[in-house]
């Protein structure tokens, strides 16, 4: 190997440790990346920024808008509905479930698709005296089997099409993908229909003071004839800067409020406040202040005729992602207060206002129910047990009518996918079903930052001889057992990538491989191309290794185990299905 291998190798090895620890956002790596093959000369100007022009990632970026407009007509809800309507038992749950979400998420967004139907599964769940934990890990998984169904169905089919196509071996068409995709569907709900009720835990929601863990954090003050609060407000009285206390409801001679920011405070006012121990002992003592010793939190306690207490999660493509509840003003913004917060089955409570949000985590939220509707309308976060609700609903069937014309378009070859794509954002524009501020809100950018950064490296392996003498050992190491046992490693080798960093990435990085090797052994390189791709879409042994998988972690109320427990075995199977079937359906 070269020396500029070496280093590119160097690189490699370092953006995938950053990718797996998670310390800094997937984004920000891929960018750091860029930089530093950019600054070494590794890849040219035009190389380097090569990705942001790059058919997939332009394709990407208007499939977020396309699925936006589904979802603000109100579209992917009323499918949602009838799913509800015609569950009647786990089974039947089960099936309409994948089924519904599998074909949806085909031609939408999955995050978006699995975004719309957690509060409507939640809700079924309810209905139904279901455990929520038996159906949001087949719901997240349904998801994964539609991407692999069609080659708009996740952003890794587009990118491993535009490699090959760059690489001089044709792109891949919107059905390609399907034949195969209905494989392992089937293979899917047979797996959850004849082993879920084993595999999935069955667990009863507790309360919801019980869940995030607020029994230490949230009680009862009176405020005593001397408290120097008296004749303030709980403006006034800055409890929330200088004690890092939040009042949440303030009760006097049996009248309370939602934290009534303007009333004077009186003698024997009793305040529902929220805060560490040591901060209440210590504001106890200067602010002649009493306990309620005899104080016990239940969920009633946080809720009255005009307050409800919900459970939210971030949603995709939230402003709230990467921001501290402090930095965007949660409470004034949204007239809401957050009670509590988990990541991945993780409860947070001390210092809530400086927790930088991430897709996923799930908030305990206070508020009046008006307010409630509200955010159930917004963007930034999904309402659990709430049925989404909608915007245009009665230009849903014409939202529908654009998704179908861009892909037939695409499909018939008429016009290739990133044209029919943006022709079809154009329309939901012109249409007025998206305004254009709407259409560039709906863009996950830090997707889009990070397929950007990681192509170049894919590049950089290339130019530089580094996929080359990766190949070389892919071949030392299994070339003797033939080309299905080299189509067996890299399924399985990005299989365990994807389950540690971004599956995009993971794909990014191994096609090049893949191509060097099939070419070192002289076979056709799509059937390597497509077990990477496969692998690298189905993410199911763990909580990270897909995005949905993130977001269904809170609300089912999951362990890791639980991933491990049904997400290994399925992978297995598909890894073998994949094995026997993806050389006879694309011929070495």
């Amino acid at each position: 190997m070269t020396g500029e291998g070496l280093i590119v190798m160097a690189i490699l090895v370092g953006v995938v440790v950053l990718f797996v620890s998670e310390k800094y956002p997937l984004d920000i790596v891929a960018m750091l990346g860029l930089g530093v093959l950019l600054v070494l000369g590794l890849v040219t100007i035009g190389e380097g920024f090569s990705g942001f022009s790059n058919t997939a990632t332009m394709t990407v970026a208007a499939m977020f808008v396309l699925s936006a407009g589904l979802q603000k007509t109100g579209a992917t809800a009323t499918v949602g509905r009838l799913m509800v309507r015609f569950s009647r038992n786990h089974y039947t749950a089960l099936v309409v479930i994948m089924v519904t979400v599998t074909v949806m998420s085909a031609f939408v967004n999955n995050t978006a698709a699995v975004a719309v139907f957690i509060p409507l599964v939640t809700v079924l769940a309810n209905r139904r005296r279901i455990a929520a934990s038996k159906l949001l890990i087949p719901l997240s998984y349904a998801s994964q089997f539609g991407g692999v169904c069609t080659l708009i169905g996740t952003s890794t089919n587009l990118l491993v099409s535009a490699i090959s196509e760059e690489a001089g071996y044709g792109a891949f068409s919107m059905f390609e993908f399907t034949r195969m995709g209905l494989v392992l569907f089937a293979a899917g709900v047979a797996f959850f229909l004849l082993f879920g009720r084993w595999l999935l835990p069955a667990r009863p929601a507790p309360e919801l003071s019980i869940t995030y863990q607020l029994g230490e954090y949230i009680t009862e003050l009176r405020i005593r004839g001397g408290s120097p609060l008296v004749g303030k407000s709980v403006v006034e009285s800055r409890l929330g800067e200088d004690h890092d206390i939040t009042v949440l409801r303030v009760r006097n001679a049996g009248e309370d409020g939602w934290a009534p920011l303007r009333r004077t405070l009186q003698p024997d006012d009793v305040l529902l406040v929220r805060g560490s121990l040591p901060d209440l002992i210590r504001l106890r003592g200067t602010m002649g202040l009493r306990i309620n010793a005899d104080f016990e939190l239940r969920d009633e306690t946080l809720q009255s005729k005009d307050l409800r207490v919900v459970q939210a999660l971030v949603a995709p493509g939230s402003r709230l992602v990467g921001h501290t509840l402090k930095e965007t003003d949660f409470r004034n913004r949204y007239r809401a207060l957050v009670l509590g917060m988990q990541r991945k089955g993780e409860t947070i409570n001390d210092k809530l206002s400086s927790v930088r949000l991430r897709l996923g985590d799930a908030l305990l939220i206070q508020a009046p129910e008006a307010q409630i509707r509200d955010l159930r309308r917004g963007e930034d976060l999904i309402i659990l047990n709430e049925i989404p609700g909608s915007v245009l609903r009665h230009k849903a069937p014409l939202a529908i009518g654009i998704l179908v014309v861009v892909v037939g378009l695409a499909a018939f070859d008429v016009l290739p996918i990133l044209v029919a794509a943006l022709l079809g954002c154009v329309a939901l524009v012109m249409t007025r079903i998206l305004q254009p501020e709407d259409a560039y809100r709906a863009i996950n950018w830090q997707v889009i930052f990070l397929l950007a950064g990681v192509l170049p490296l894919g590049v950089a392996m290339h130019n530089s001889g580094a996929a080359g003498w990766l190949a070389e050992q892919t071949v030392a190491l299994v070339g003797d057992s033939g080309p299905v046992a080299i189509l067996a490693a890299f399924y399985l080798l990005t299989a365990i990538m994807t389950e540690t960093m971004s599956n995009a990435a993971a794909a990014v990085l191994l096609a090049p491989i893949a191509i060097s090797t099939a070419e070192q052994i002289g076979v056709d390189p799509r059937p390597f191309l497509m077990a990477i791709t496969f692998a690298a879409s189905t993410g199911f042994s763990t909580p990270v290794g897909y995005q949905t998988n993130t977001m269904i972690y809170n609300p089912g109320g999951y362990k890791y185990s639980d991933f491990l427990r049904a997400g290994v075995p399925l992978n297995l199977i598909f890894w073998v299905l994949s094995v026997i079937f993806i050389p006879r359906l694309w011929a070495f």
